[in-house]
């Protein structure tokens, strides 16, 4: 029920409630470009995770970082000025965790703060961030050939990962969200819902700032290497916390290196860069010296490692779920035709890298299709056009 007298009349206003990476950062700045009030609320307290963000227009001052009372007011404000609010990621639906445990303490509703936005008639959008998102551990695993859960940190880690916690997140996520945006299948669990569309869009860059003619600062300028070698580039972010004792991740890190050195024991040239801990804005120095970038093979699907490199011109390699590309195919038949991820999987990756290292051609072919690709799907302005409109249909719905 939509309260009576409050914001009768509809505008062209989105507010960004929390980050995620830098994608509601760029796709805000477009949509201004098209004539929308539309900003970015910075919610997150945790200085570890900004080297990951590229801005934001509102963020709570860090002496009020536990003043519930600071949350509360930017939130009436809020109100009064957007029609939308479009969140990310599991258990991001909020407007901060000081905010939350206080309307607990009154109503014992940690919600209470959406199910009220939703009463004023106000409406939300939800983009998903993966696995564990409203999505049980049970039918994750079963995607194959192989269960990435096997060889995940957190498959016994219940308050990051479980069928229970999961599960949660996805009813009360599926109640509240008007429209949802899922990048790359997997359709089990909440994620069958009419209201979830495929939006690769959502996921965007700025097709300016990784640009392959990026000019490298002298400090992240790499030595050049000998003729017939090649630069592999394999990025995990936040390596230690998501690696086992044995250094095993889903990222596929303990496939890549034994491999790696077997390829050097052959005597072929490979320089391996293993980056971390290094800001968003400054590792596409290094994504850019790079000639192939080599991801994930088993999960089956890529993230924004990936979309950089691509948009950077560079081939990727990453295994790509069969099922899930299916459903993408199904709402977005263009967008799965043209993808250029090189797929492999722990079998088949000692072939296809073999295969990329011995032909330059082929690299260059494949990264110079990787940037179309990104521009056209993954660019600011194309995420802009296409959510003015997701957008405009909800505001009339």
């Amino acid at each position: 029920m939509r309260l009576a007298g409050f914001g009768n009349k509809r505008r062209k206003s989105v507010l960004y409630v929390g980050q995620c990476y830098y994608h509601n950062w760029y796709l805000s700045r477009e949509l201004q470009k098209l004539g929308w009030k539309a900003d970015l609320f910075n919610w997150d307290t945790n200085s570890e995770n900004q080297i990951y963000y590229h801005g934001h227009d509102f963020a709570i001052p860090e002496e009020e970082h536990a003043d519930w009372l600071a949350y509360f007011k930017f939130y009436l404000q809020s109100l009064r000025s957007y029609d939308v609010f479009h969140f990310a990621n599991s258990e991001g639906i909020t407007f901060g965790g000081p905010l939350q445990s206080k309307a607990y303490e009154i109503v014992d509703d940690i919600n209470f703060e959406i199910r009220f936005l939703r009463a004023l008639g106000k409406k939300v959008v939800y983009s998903n961030n993966g696995c564990l998102d409203g999505v049980s551990q049970t039918s994750f695993s079963k995607w194959g050939p192989e269960s990435v859960c096997s060889i995940c940190r957190w498959q016994h880690v219940p308050t990051v990962c479980s069928d229970e916690k999961n599960l949660k997140w996805g009813r009360f996520r599926n109640e509240v969200a008007d429209y949802q945006c899922l990048i790359g299948g997997n359709r089990v669990d909440y994620n069958v819902d009419s209201r979830i569309h495929e939006v690769p869009e959502y996921a965007c860059l700025d097709k300016d700032f990784w640009s392959p003619s990026v000019k490298i600062p002298a400090n992240y300028q790499l030595s050049s290497l000998a003729e017939g070698s090649v630069r592999l580039y394999h990025a995990v972010g936040n390596k230690k916390e998501r690696s086992n004792s044995e250094g095993v991740n889903i990222k596929s890190s303990h496939i890549y290196i034994p491999l790696i050195e077997k390829l050097r024991a052959e005597g072929i040239g490979i320089d391996l860069l293993e980056p971390t801990g290094i800001p968003n804005k400054e590792v596409r120095y290094l994504q850019a010296q790079s000639d192939i970038v080599i991801d994930m093979l088993t999960y089956g699907w890529f993230g924004a490692n990936a979309r950089e490199a691509m948009m950077l011109g560079k081939p990727v390699i990453c295994f790509i779920r069969p099922e899930w590309l299916d459903s993408v195919r199904k709402e977005i038949p263009e967008y799965a035709e043209e993808l250029p991820i090189v797929s492999a999987t722990p079998q088949s990756i000692e072939s296809v890298l073999r295969d990329l290292i011995s032909n330059p051609n082929k690299r260059q072919e494949i990264g110079s299709r990787s940037r179309e690709f990104a521009v056209k799907w993954h660019s600011s302005d194309a995420a802009a056009k296409r959510f003015d409109k997701i957008y405009k249909s909800l505001l009339v719905s």
